[in-house]
């Protein structure tokens, strides 16, 4: 196969214990996730018989080993979410040591789970600091994708101000420089960075904009097929699920009141629209889209060992 000629599609998941109805972190968000998100989101990958990243928090796989379990006998990449998705245990405000620990422990727990060898991470929120790609390496990991490139909605989100640099990261895969997962550079870890156009290319958007999803998608289809930059899409198991039962209270995560005002207020408010079933036909289109159009669908390890990122000995 003439890997120059191509055209892929890496369908990933971010796998964490996040309620989006409420807007925090809960254990019974998380057994919905291992009891209806998750098989939701994999008879889908199943049906269309794509594979795909998932990248689980360490919280997650401690409390619910069976949700990591469940995606190794289809074939899917089991990848790192860090351990924890706390606001105040976000890499990017983590020391050096601590994002150590983190990382250790989180890749830890996972092989131990799967039986597979960890080697991607993404980060909770997006959000890294200069110590990020040294810690990584540290602890074995050899693919990042925390960098959303030209993503433009940064200021609706926790570190919103650090995330400036997606403006000028680079588009395309690249070795990311020792002390900056946003530059290329002579470092050891691959980045393969999230597709935005302005919005981000993720499950909220297709959920909160279809109309803006469908134009995004025309346009990363043309650039694929000048650039052959790999597209790579974002999408939560808990966006199939509807907690509507329960009276919603927007938790308050930070002091800061223009903060509280855009990530906890205003973006809590937007991403509940089509959430739970209503979610399903929005990403089925999404994914049929690309394969009527020749896209290979393929995990993120697998997409840098097949393009010569990594050796084969690593599959």
């Amino acid at each position: 196969m003439d890997r120059t000629k191509v055209k892929y599609a890496l369908w990933t998941n971010d796998v964490e214990d996040h309620s989006i109805w409420f807007n925090a972190l809960r254990y019974e968000t998380g057994e919905l996730v291992l009891r209806e998100g998750m098989p939701i989101l994999l008879d889908i990958y199943k049906r269309f018989g794509i594979k795909s990243t998932f990248y689980f928090t360490g919280y997650m796989a401690e409390h619910f080993p069976e949700v990591v379990r469940m995606i190794v006998a289809d074939g899917h990449e089991v990848a790192s979410h860090g351990y924890s998705h706390e606001v105040d245990q976000a890499f990017d405000v983590l020391p050096y040591a601590l994002q150590v620990e983190h990382l250790r422990k989180s890749k830890q727990l996972l092989e131990d789970i799967s039986g597979q060898q960890v080697i991607s991470f993404r980060a909770p929120a997006l959000r890294v600091n200069a110590d990020t790609p040294r810690a990584l390496a540290e602890t074995g990991y050899k693919i990042d994708s925390s960098i959303a490139s030209q993503r433009f909605d940064m200021f609706l989100s926790f570190g919103g101000l650090k995330k400036l640099k997606w403006l000028t990261a680079p588009r395309l895969p690249y070795f990311t420089d020792p002390g900056n997962l946003f530059r290329k550079g002579k470092g050891p870890i691959v980045e393969v960075p999230l597709t935005a156009l302005l919005f981000p290319y993720v499950g909220t958007t297709m959920r909160v904009f279809p109309w803006l999803t469908k134009l995004q998608r025309s346009i990363l289809h043309a650039e694929n097929n000048m650039n052959h930059k790999p597209v790579v899409f974002d999408i939560h198991p808990n966006e199939f699920l509807n907690e509507e039962n329960g009276e919603r209270k927007i938790e308050r995560r930070t002091k800061n009141p223009i903060t509280y005002l855009l990530a906890d207020v205003l973006r809590g408010k937007l991403k509940v629209k089509n959430l739970g079933k209503a979610a399903i036909p929005l990403y089925e289109n999404e994914i049929a889209y690309y394969q009527k159009r020749g896209y290979h669908f393929t995990t993120v390890k697998q997409y840098c060992i097949e393009n010569g990122w990594l050796p084969e000995n690593m599959s």
